[in-house]
């Protein structure tokens, strides 16, 4: 059925209006009390697919990917579909608009996405108080949210550090997790970040931040994590977990978008990164061991592909592109597959309790 309508429908809309459209009718959804009951008790993970890890029971090891919900708009309404958490953003220092439209396109033959949005977003000042009002009930403290910060991008490189600092110190309060994101391809100059040399300030300056923030609103320590690119050279992904495991991070998030396309500028989502993004998780998962999560994330469109990333030693993984392919009901459908054969629990890592050594 949605199949019919994506093709018929969504698929003949600006992608970029579309998902606005969808995403306004699942917020609206979520605040019409008998909708939304009928539909969290009908689409919530199993008991049997809850994961503990970096210190938190998720309902499920799939959440829904940075990149959707860029300004914590919608989490009630995303989690209310069967996401066992939501990772909000990018989000930067200062608000921004993005790049110019058109920004994001379909790439119908290969059930993926092309984008170049440009990290738009309302700043951390405007998201961090949308999470506090969350916060402040129990029913949003029950969420489980992970906030992936960005470079503003008029920032220059050398203040990086800074623009990083201001984000983790504003959301960590809020936050279940942060996530250091330095692989976007549609921030000039990003990528570069990625280099151990430029990417060691910004994650101590990020950490030292988040630290005085939580500590000062009474929150324990929150974790800290990277995210990387799959184009990254093998060395470099190697280097990156070095660098990770030195400073006392929690983790990595592999993948973002690849640029190993001929389609257009931006960076390619979906089944193309899937064979990349597994590779680079088992990389990760030998590189890291036990004691650090691993997030992967790329190309994943059936529970095999979510399988495929816990039994290379994901211990949590993130979708985002077959959301649009697959419809309102697809997370929870991954969700009890897990739930069901015991894939949640299989080929991860132990969890580590935020604040314990390394």
């Amino acid at each position: 059925m949605y199949g019919l309508l994506f093709r018929q429908v969504f698929a003949r809309i600006d992608p970029e209006q579309a998902h606005h459209l969808a995403f306004r009718a699942i917020r609206v959804a979520s605040r019409v009390p008998v909708v939304s009951g009928v539909l969290r008790a009908a689409l919530a993970p199993p008991p049997s697919a809850a994961v503990r890890v970096l210190g938190r029971t998720f309902p499920s090891p799939f959440g829904l990917a940075a990149g959707f919900d860029k300004n914590a708009v919608g989490v009630p309404g995303l989690t209310m579909l069967g996401f066992g958490f939501v990772e909000v953003g990018t989000v930067t220092a200062h608000g921004q608009p993005g790049n110019e439209a058109p920004r994001l396109w379909r790439v119908l033959d290969r059930r993926g996405l092309r984008n170049r949005m440009g990290f738009n977003n309302e700043g951390a000042a405007a998201v961090a108080e949308r999470l506090r009002r969350l916060r402040s009930t129990a029913s949003g403290r029950a969420l489980v949210v992970g906030v992936n910060i960005g470079k503003t991008k008029v920032t220059p490189a050398e203040d990086a550090p800074d623009d990083y600092a201001t984000s983790a110190g504003l959301l960590a309060p809020y936050a279940d997790y942060l996530v250091v994101n330095v692989s976007s391809p549609n921030t000039p100059g990003l990528r570069d970040l990625q280099s151990v040399d430029a990417l060691r300030p910004i994650l101590q300056a990020a950490r030292a931040a988040a630290d005085e923030s939580a500590a000062i609103a009474g929150r324990p320590r929150v974790p800290l994590l990277v995210k990387i690119a799959p184009d990254l050279a093998d060395a470099d992904v190697d280097a990156v977990a070095d660098l990770a495991a030195e400073l006392g991070l929690d983790g990595v998030v592999a993948v973002n978008t690849t640029i190993a396309h001929d389609l257009g500028p931006g960076g390619l989502s979906g089944p193309p990164l899937l064979d990349r993004g597994l590779a680079v998780v088992a990389r990760l998962r030998e590189r890291l061991g036990a004691d650090r999560v691993v997030i992967g994330v790329g190309g994943i469109t059936t529970p095999a592909d979510a399988r495929a990333y816990l039994e290379a030693g994901a211990d949590l993984v993130q979708g985002y592109t077959g959301f649009i392919y697959e419809g309102p009901f697809w997370a929870a459908r991954i969700g009890r597959a897990l739930g069901r054969d015991g894939s949640a629990r299989r080929g991860a890592a132990p969890a580590r309790t935020p604040g314990a050594p390394a």
